[in-house]
This record gives structure tokens, C-alpha cells and sequence, in this order.
């Protein structure tokens, strides 16, 4: 899976918006992510409207390349999915659902970036007010996505000292 490799956080965009095609294989890829009890405690916000991608650049001091993707994914936690309260694991599932989307994004030959949003307050808040999301859904992450100048490429982060087999040593 050469896709893993060469991945990476790209945060220039072109003026070209995202296929749609190309959007709901992302959001399948997202939806394929393990999730503890197959609780799959998911929901997505795909923004392409010009106006609400803008406002998406502003939800976090960090989300400014939002505003000049092809597009936007808001990864969004259910809390009506199961027993909410006592999902010690609904981080987990919905960090692995947006590296499934972020891992499709480079398959598409696209680039993107995960830009954290849960559980600072601030960017919850952020992106619920605007988006007027429901008590019961709160965003987990933000993922600017587009055609970009920038490349996927490999960089070697192996670092076999970090590797310990069988005990530490």
C-alpha cells in the first residue's frame, strides 16, 4: 500500500473544485474505518459551497487553507450512537476514519490535511454555531482537500531505535 508512504499534509490549493465521484469514494473510505462494537459513530459534512468553505478557514486558528480547498470534509461524531457516555474508544474509531479519508484523498491523486478540531472547545463551538449542528453531533475534524503544486511523496520516517520487540530494552 504505496498510498501510506507517500501521504502527506498538504496545505496549497488550486482554484479547481473536487469531483463528485471522487467525493463519495473518499466518504466510502471513510465509512470502511474499524470502530469499537462496529459502532461506526460517524457522520459527514462535505462543504463546496465557496461561502461555507471560507467560514470552515475560520473555525480554527489553524483551518486558514479551508478557505482555499476544493473542498471540505467535516468528520462528525454521532453521540446517539450507542452508549455515548461509555465509548472510551469513539476517538479512536473516528481518528481512524479520518486517516481511511485522508489515505483516499492521496489515492485520488488530491492532497489534504487533517486539521484538529475535537475536544478543543473553542473549534467545537466554532464549527457547531456556523454549521448549526444538533446537541447530539460534535465535529471531531476538519480535512482541507483539493488539486494542489504540491506532491505526495515518500519521506522516510523509520527509526528502528523506536522499535522494541518482545520487552523493553
Amino acid at each position: 500500500m504505496n498510498t501510506i508512504f507517500t501521504r502527506r499534509s498538504i496545505r496549497r490549493f488550486e482554484n479547481k473544485p473536487v469531483e463528485q465521484e471522487k467525493l463519495d469514494r473518499i466518504v466510502r473510505a471513510g465509512m470502511q474505518a474499524p470502530s469499537a462494537h462496529n459502532r461506526q459513530p460517524w457522520e459527514f459534512l462535505v462543504i463546496t459551497d465557496e461561502e461555507a468553505k471560507q467560514a470552515a478557514g475560520k473555525m480554527t486558528p489553524y483551518s486558514g487553507m479551508a478557505a482555499h480547498a476544493g473542498a471540505v470534509i467535516i468528520v462528525l461524531m454521532n453521540k446517539k450512537t450507542g452508549d455515548f457516555e461509555n465509548n472510551l474508544f469513539i476517538q479512536q474509531d473516528l481518528g481512524a476514519c479520518t486517516e481511511n479519508i485522508l489515505l483516499q484523498i492521496a489515492e485520488e491523486g488530491l492532497g489534504g490535511c487533517w486539521i484538529g478540531t475535537y475536544p478543543n472547545a473553542d473549534n467545537v463551538r466554532n464549527v457547531k454555531e456556523y454549521f448549526k449542528l444538533p446537541d447530539y453531533i460534535e465535529p471531531f475534524s476538519i480535512i482541507a482537500l483539493g488539486y494542489s503544486p504540491d506532491e505526495n511523496r515518500f519521506i522516510d520516517r523509520y527509526k528502528p531505535e523506536k522499535v522494541h520487540y518482545n520487552k523493553w530494552e
